[in-house]
């Protein structure tokens, strides 16, 4: 699903690309390029997040949308990895939240030319998104997040395009953004969530199908027929 409706937005942001300033090693050969993945640091500005879910055919790649900067993405090296696109961010201000208020939080980045990528985890797991990237109470998940690593836990309770979490996921300042997963046999997960904040006691996600269906809406790409 994913690819899907990206693909007809990278053909609107393409210019993004071209107007997106360049990486100070541009023309330099190096050995190693640099690599993107989910679960890695990235920062922009004076912010520090997670990456959080990474397309590596459509070289695509989304975070929580309170981490935007003015444009530029870059790796903890200061390497240039990509462009802001597109985001949405409601987060709401204060430490409480109302279950019934919708939360929108995601970051959509063009990955530059010249950077590799690909949608393996730190610990090894093939993050993959599809139509089942859903969750329900009771269900068990895990986050990674570039200070606390992998955690795991169960959904506490799925709200209005949003759930919190609990017995076992933890989170600090950092790892916002970070893939919010389930994990499917013994090398793949499957992504239901971007993690965004902690609400209570409760660490908190905007849904992947949520997030989905904002990324349509945002590029103009239709949602499938009933």
């Amino acid at each position: 699903m994913v690819r899907a409706f990206v693909f007809a937005w990278r053909v609107v942001v393409v210019t993004a690309i071209a107007a997106a300033p360049m990486s100070p090693a541009a023309g330099i050969a190096r050995a190693d390029p640099v690599l993107v993945y989910p679960g890695m640091e990235v920062r922009q500005d004076t912010h520090v997040c997670t990456l959080g879910y990474v397309d590596p055919v459509m070289r695509v790649a989304f975070t929580a949308g309170h981490c935007r900067g003015s444009g530029t993405v870059t790796d903890r090296a200061g390497n240039v990895i990509g462009t802001l696109a597109t985001y949405r961010d409601n987060t709401p201000n204060g430490a409480t939240v109302n279950t019934d208020q919708v939360i929108a939080d995601y970051e959509a980045i063009v990955l530059a030319d010249g950077v590799d990528s690909n949608d393996i985890l730190p610990g090894g797991l093939r993050l993959e998104a599809g139509p089942d990237s859903v969750v329900a109470q009771g269900d068990s998940v895990c986050h990674f997040g570039i200070v606390t690593g992998q955690t795991c836990g169960t959904v506490e309770r799925v709200n209005n395009g949003w759930f919190t979490m609990s017995n076992g996921v933890l989170s600090q300042q950092g790892d916002s953004g970070g893939p919010v997963y389930v994990i499917r046999g013994a090398d793949t997960a499957r992504i239901v969530g971007l993690f965004n904040s902690v609400w209570g006691d409760y660490p908190a996600a905007v849904s992947w199908s949520a997030i989905s269906q904002q990324v349509r809406e945002d590029v103009g790409v239709p949602g499938p027929h009933p």
